[in-house]
């Protein structure tokens, strides 16, 4: 571990009374903004930004931005960068428990946006260190203090990540922390195949799938449907549909669906990982799951407002 450190302050706390962990990761977001098709063989005008990004951080920092008081997130970052991420995720207010690994830089993703009405994304992912976030950074120790554990999904696609992902499942199951989990990546959820996701989610609180990953745990392309038979599985599971709002699902059936707060989307990339630290700072505060997820509705609102996965109020330095 860095100098940051394994562990927290406290312990013996009821869950929901203490601290948001994330576990996940940390990449940088290389964002190109273009109208229009690309151009292929030639040049496409573009605005073109570096901010800080990854589903593990952005969750936490959305959290800390709606209201949780002590957000921490451990992930993996290269020492090519890693003063700049601790001071980004730092200046939102989380707590960063950062591994600077020697051998891979940070992570980076080019976030293709269409600047026209869509907004929609197109990810090419370069985990780097991301990739070797495992067992070994993990203690039982990070959950003193802490009310809800937070998963990201991109944990479950490489090898260390799945052995951490169980071994932090077992970790706040002995001390009855709830878990919640994003599966964060369609694509890579669909190389690593349905029934292995789902039997490493085994023992999670909280599901928390867009529309598409829905369908595809499920093999039903109706957004109630695969929400109500993922609850059949997992205890709750809220299930996120972009400009539909979201739906929350428990013992088989719907139990709520939230709508959407309107917004004009410029940049959509983001937007489920403001919902999901929306939801699970409502949550710590006490609101039930129905009001949570409106409290993430709004979140996902304000993060298609602007660009990259970060909350607004201040631009991100230079790394």
């Amino acid at each position: 571990m860095s100098d940051t450190g394994r562990g927290g302050t406290g312990s013996g706390t009821r869950p929901d009374d203490g601290a948001l962990l994330v576990v996940g990761d940390v990449v940088t977001d290389v964002v190109a903004l273009h109208r229009g098709p690309l151009a292929s063989g030639t040049d496409t005008v573009a605005t073109i930004r570096t901010v800080p990004g990854g589903a593990g951080a952005n969750v936490a920092c959305w959290a800390a931005h709606r209201g949780a008081v002590d957000v921490r997130l451990l992930g993996r970052v290269g020492t090519d960068s890693a003063a700049w991420h601790r001071r980004q995720l730092t200046a939102c207010g989380v707590r960063p428990l950062l591994v600077a690994d020697p051998l891979m830089p940070t992570g980076t993703v080019i976030c293709l946006v269409d600047g026209g009405s869509s907004a929609e994304r197109t990810f090419l992912t370069d985990s780097g260190a991301a990739l070797r976030l495992g067992p070994d950074d993990w203690s039982p120790d990070l959950l003193d203090g802490v009310g809800r554990l937070h998963l990201s999904g991109y944990l479950f696609f490489s090898a260390p990540g799945r052995d951490l992902v169980t071994a932090a499942v077992e970790s706040a199951r002995a001390r009855g922390v709830p878990v919640s989990v994003d599966p964060a990546s369609e694509g890579f959820l669909r190389d690593l195949g349905v029934d292995r996701f789902l039997a490493l989610a085994e023992g999670v609180d909280i599901l928390l799938p867009s529309r598409a990953e829905a369908a595809l745990l499920t093999g039903l392309p109706d957004p109630a449907d695969a929400a109500a038979e993922l609850s059949r599985r997992i205890p709750l599971v809220v299930a996120k549909q972009g400009a539909d709002g979201a739906l929350v699902a428990g013992s088989g059936s719907v139990l709520a669906r939230v709508p959407a707060v309107p917004a004009r989307a410029r940049d959509t990339t983001g937007a489920g990982d403001a919902f999901t630290g929306a939801f699970l700072a409502a949550l710590l505060s006490g609101a039930a799951p129905e009001e949570a997820a409106a409290h993430g509705c709004q979140a996902g609102a304000s993060a298609v407002r602007g660009v990259g996965g970060r909350p607004p109020g201040g631009r991100p330095t230079s790394p």
